[in-house]
Order: C-alpha cells, then sequence, then structure tokens
C-alpha cells in the first residue's frame, strides 16, 4: 500500500515511492527507491520535506498513515471546493483558428529572443533587454486575445532543448497569470520579462551538471543550486533591467516555509510576484519531458501544487493559477465517461469543468477514432459525455501535437 507518512515517521528499510518534491528540489536520479542507509535518511531530512510517500509492500511500513488514495481524494475535494465557487473572469476570445497561426510565429520569435539571451550570457556578452520586451508585448497579445492558442504550443516542445523551451514557458505563463490577477499592463510586462529571464543563471552552470542523468554529489547539487544568484549577477549589470525581474531571477527557488534557496526566505519575505513565478517554474518543469526525467500530466501536477501549499506555495495564488490554465490544461488527455479519450483543445475560464475537447481514442477498441470536437459547455445542459479522468498520452501512443492548433 502506498502510504503518506511524516519525516519523522521515515527510517532505513522503508521504500521510498515518491519524496513528495519536484524532481529539481533534490540529488536523487529517482523519486522512487530503497532506502537502505544511515546516510540517505540524514541527506532526505536534510532537503527540509516534511511529508513523503512509500511504499509498504515493498520496504517497512508504519503503524498509522493515510494511503494515497485517501490523500488524493481529500486533495480533489478540497481543490474543486475552492476552484468552483462562482468567478466572474472571462470575455469572449478569439477563434481559436484566428489565433493559432499568430500565437505560433510568436512563440518562435520568443525561442529566438531567449536563445540570443542565453548564448549572450554563456560567451560573456552584454545582453540587450529591449527585444526580451518586444517578445513579451506580442505574448501579451495573443493571450488577450486567445490564451488557449499559445497555452498549446507550449505542449509541443523537444526534450533536448529543456532550458530554452522551460524560459519561453515560464515567461508565457507569467504573462497569463498576471492578466489573469487583474494586474496593469506594466506588471505584466514585467512578469513576462521575469519569465523569460528567471533561469539566466543555468548559463553558468557546467553542461555536464546541469544535464547530469545520475544522481549528483553534495557538490554538485550546490553548483545546481548557485544558478538563481549567478543569474542575478548577470542580469543587474544590466541598464534598464526590470527591478522584479531581478528579484524573481534571485528568489523563484525559495518556499514559503523557507526550505528554498538561496536565502531561505519565509512567508511575506517572498513577494507575490515571486510566489506566482515559484509555482509556474515548478508547474512547467514537472509536466516537461527531459532527456532523464518523463514529465507528469498536467491536470495532476496541478494537484501536486494544491497538495504542496501552504508550506512550499500560497494557496490562493495556487487556485489562480489554476483558474488560469484550467483544471484540465490544454494539451490534457481526459477519460470520458463513455469510454473514450479525448485531448483538451481549449479551456472555459467560466466553467473550468468543461473544457472544449477533441476526441481521438476508443478504449473499447483500443484504437485510434476520427477525432471528433466536443464542447463540453455546450454539450452540458443535455446530459452528454463527461469527464471521469486524467490519462497519460504517452500509455496510448497519442500525439497531441496532432490536435492542437489544428482544427
Amino acid at each position: 500500500m502506498i502510504r503518506k507518512i511524516t519525516i519523522d515517521q521515515l527510517t532505513v528499510g522503508m521504500y521510498i515511492h515518491d519524496l513528495n518534491l519536484a524532481w529539481f528540489d533534490h540529488p536523487f536520479v529517482r523519486n522512487q527507491f530503497m532506502l537502505d542507509s544511515a546516510e540517505d535518511l540524514a541527506q532526505i531530512r536534510a532537503i527540509g520535506l516534511k511529508e513523503l510517500y512509500i511504499d509498504s509492500a515493498k520496504g517497512r511500513d508504519v503503524a498509522e498513515a493515510p494511503s494515497l488514495e485517501e490523500v488524493q481524494a481529500r486533495t480533489e475535494a478540497t481543490l474543486l471546493e475552492a476552484l468552483l465557487k462562482p468567478d466572474g473572469a472571462g470575455h469572449k476570445p478569439t477563434s481559436l483558428r484566428d489565433e493559432a497561426h499568430r500565437a505560433v510565429s510568436i512563440h518562435k520569435q520568443a525561442d529566438r529572443a531567449v536563445r540570443k539571451v542565453m548564448q549572450d550570457v554563456r560567451l560573456g556578452r552584454m545582453v540587450e533587454i529591449a527585444e526580451v520586451e518586444d517578445v513579451v508585448d506580442a505574448i501579451a497579445g495573443t493571450i488577450e486575445r486567445n490564451p488557449s492558442a499559445m497555452l498549446g504550443i507550449l505542449c509541443i516542445r523537444n526534450k533536448n532543448e529543456y532550458t530554452f523551451l522551460h524560459s519561453v514557458a515560464v515567461g508565457t505563463l507569467m504573462i497569463a497569470f498576471a492578466k489573469s490577477m487583474g494586474m496593469d499592463a506594466d506588471t505584466v510586462r514585467s512578469a513576462g520579462v521575469a519569465g523569460l529571464l528567471h533561469d539566466t543563471g543555468k548559463m553558468c552552470v557546467p553542461d555536464h551538471i546541469l544535464d547530469k542523468p545520475g544522481r549528483l554529489t553534495e557538490e554538485e547539487f550546490n553548483v545546481i543550486k548557485s544558478h538563481p544568484l549567478e543569474g542575478w549577477e548577470v542580469l543587474r549589470q544590466l541598464d534598464g533591467i526590470d527591478p522584479i525581474a531581478l528579484e524573481v531571477t534571485l528568489h523563484h527557488h525559495e518556499r514559503l516555509d523557507g526550505t528554498g534557496y538561496p536565502h531561505k526566505l519565509k512567508g511575506d519575505q517572498i513577494s507575490q510576484i515571486t510566489r506566482m513565478a515559484s509555482i509556474v517554474d515548478v508547474y512547467d518543469a514537472i509536466t516537461s519531458d527531459r532527456v532523464y526525467h518523463k514529465g507528469l500530466p498536467a491536470a495532476q501536477v496541478l494537484r501536486k501544487l494544491w497538495e504542496w501549499s501552504p508550506d512550499h506555495f500560497d494557496p490562493q495564488l495556487v487556485q489562480h493559477f489554476i483558474r488560469t490554465v484550467g483544471i484540465y490544461p490544454v494539451g490534457s488527455v481526459v477519460r470520458l465517461e463513455s469510454g473514450r479519450l479525448a485531448v483538451v483543445i481549449e479551456a472555459n475560464a467560466k466553467a473550468p469543468l468543461l473544457p472544449r475537447l477533441k476526441v481521438v481514442f476508443s478504449l473499447r477498441s483500443n484504437s485510434y477514432i476520427p477525432p471528433e470536437e466536443f464542447d463540453m459547455a455546450r454539450q452540458a445542459q443535455r446530459g452528454a459525455d463527461r469527464i471521469v479522468g486524467v490519462e497519460s498520452a504517452e500509455r496510448y501512443g497519442i500525439d497531441i501535437s496532432r490536435y492542437l492548433l489544428t482544427h
């Protein structure tokens, strides 16, 4: 049985099912392993986590601890209660078809801008901020017209280009997040610039450490954790750099309970924009594929973010972020009551449980079916199909890029 235990209950001989942390917040190569040494136990305790999951079928058990199913049910219930309160957000967006081509072009522009910044940092050249600001304005425009177009593109990426595309994704999501929070145009721009530049310091980390597929040594993990300060040092030398971008670059790995880095800030010591960035950074990182790390379904990661608050993240901001991307984000594969699988192609801000889908696969025949668009909001009154779960696209061989932005 999978159980959730406190760090004080953890002992040698237990099988760790999930460290309950983002993969980049610990030095272990996997989240699942047998805890067979006091040295590893001490290292886990030093990370600062409070709770984790064990598999009692593979190692030592504890007398009392909730099961994974109990934790998931509780998380789901409290999350839905918070999210399904009436929300007046949302204006009628431009059609997804009309916005898709513009969004693709803007995403390419953003990718080029981030690559240039990163290359300039690596080569010790002066970084030009003006192009980054132009890209942010363009992204803000497409998000305003129809956020699902740009958010759909973020789902389609090459795992070998993680660092660049992660920065584009965080910048885009920060813009969408700030807009959904009702922030003014200047703050939205600052949030976007901060997102695009937040990982600048990664260019100061040697590739053999940054891309190491095995367990990091303590020294290597400390080098990884130096990237916020390294990025801050680079960016603070630039004329006209946005102070918010500096702050986010330095503190996006801080956590509310003081277990983050580099300064172990707590609570109100962390600004609202930086709290937002920490949520977005973890969300995109965990949902992304890397050479040595398989991304998790977005809907599952949103529930992990909720579980990790309020220790790591601001619960109200997590709620608002989930409203921004949707309970079932664009690109998610969902299971329908009818025994079919569908790809979410457009979120619904007013009715988050009723996104627009493209039905693509039959579980009964275990085969693809002709794609069929399904607007759940329009069909809801007729007692039509409903979502009953979230699935992995990889498990069924579903290439979501075939269905996003192609209708």
